[in-house]
């Protein structure tokens, strides 16, 4: 099978949030998102920006047209964003994002009415049905498809300080599940989903997909679901292992750091040099780490096992590569990655809030939905509630 790599500009940028819809005063999901999308259709079919639909129907998926910038194409989904608003405002809709939702349980969620969806749901079962998850997709575009599989292999390395930056699902069905990332590790329960196969050149790719679609495991490249997966219809590399993301900022501060290390190892390439790799029983244990300790975690970072605390390489990682930052224009959201580390992720949040109310992860939704609208800090919210 000849799969091509579609021509994209370099370093160039889109973005894909996957948003729940939930009532505003109870923080249950509603299955509105057909209605949602139906009312934009007509006002947003020349916008830059897109409004779908997802597996379930309590999630509409906003995405960026392709930036030349992380702020570009984090301007797109703000007005993906407004957009939305403009329809679930009235209805007494809200918006949030996690990678889990605190307490709604998957027997009382809708799946949307598309043929793609009964066929996974039918083929996976009880897993398919409890993918109750929310995530972003981070797009990079790469300007030789020969470069596709080395960088992947190399961002792979990265996958842990990537889950436990936006780490957001410590909750998972009312439970505390003791992990800070439960949905990495739901998620990779799919057929094709997990850690990408440490392929070496895009023809193995070609060989992997004849393999897959001649025994229907799938049907096409667009049901690789690895955590990094090339995009051949758009010449990307697409990093798909974050739990979304519960504010902008934070995600646009992740798709620095994506686009950053894209980068510089593409130049690394150019300057002939071989791209850093670990082990893959490695690589799964850092996934492991990331999900169950979040930014606590210590990640194995080079072949000969060397361990280091995920913060600690994340800031040094950002120091080695601030002058790229630059030169991509995204210096600003790349500096974000530091509130993260020093006020902790999502999942910290959500856990505090669940504390200072004895609990009630009804408390945590509104958290949510608050701190997406960029409503009141952590601080005051923990204030409101009189602990």
């Amino acid at each position: 099978m000849t799969v091509p790599f579609a021509t994209s500009d370099r370093s160039s940028v889109g973005l894909e949030w996957e948003l729940m819809l939930a009532d505003g005063t109870s923080g249950d999901l509603v299955p509105r998102a057909p209605e949602v999308i139906d009312a934009l259709e007509a006002d947003t079919a020349l916008e830059r920006f897109t409004v779908t639909g997802e597996l379930l129907t309590n999630t509409v998926e906003v995405t960026s047209g392709i930036g030349d910038t992380v702020a570009a194409a984090v301007d797109d989904i703000a007005d993906a964003i407004a957009a939305v608003r403009s329809v679930t405002n009235p209805m007494g809709v809200e918006l949030l994002c996690a990678g889990s939702h605190p307490f709604a349980q998957w027997y009382d969620q809708a799946v949307t009415d598309k043929t793609r969806y009964h066929t996974l749901i039918e083929r996976t079962q009880w897993w398919g049905r409890n993918m109750m998850i929310w995530g972003i997709h981070i797009h990079i575009g790469v300007d030789d498809v020969n470069k596709v599989f080395p960088i992947i292999n190399a961002l792979a390395v990265y996958l842990p300080h990537l889950q436990a930056l936006s780490a957001s699902s410590p909750f998972w069905a009312g439970e505390r599940t003791g992990y800070c990332s439960n949905r990495a590790l739901v998620f990779q329960q799919l057929p094709t989903a997990g850690l990408p196969w440490p392929l070496q050149s895009w023809s193995e790719f070609e060989d992997y997909l004849d393999d897959m679609t001649s025994t229907g495991v799938m049907k096409d490249a667009s049901e690789v679901r690895w955590d990094i997966r090339p995009a051949p219809r758009w010449g990307t590399i697409e990093v798909r292992a974050c739990d979304g993301m519960s504010t902008l900022p934070e995600l646009a501060a992740v798709a620095a750091l994506v686009q950053v290390l894209v980068e510089h190892f593409s130049r690394e390439l150019d300057a002939g040099n071989a791209l850093p790799t670990i082990q893959p029983w490695f690589l799964r244990e850092n996934k492991w780490r990331a999900a169950r300790y979040g930014l606590d975690a210590r990640v194995i970072v080079d072949h000969d096992g060397t361990q280091v605390e995920v913060a600690r390489h994340l800031r040094a990682t950002m120091e080695r590569l601030s002058d790229i930052a630059v030169d991509m224009h995204c210096a600003r959201e790349f500096a974000g990655l530091e509130s993260i580390l020093t006020q902790g992720s999502s999942s910290t949040r959500q856990l505090m809030v669940a504390d200072a109310a004895d609990g009630d992860l009804r408390e945590v939704v509104q958290h949510l939905m608050r701190e997406f609208r960029a409503g009141p800090t952590l601080r005051e919210h923990l204030a409101s509630l009189g602990h």
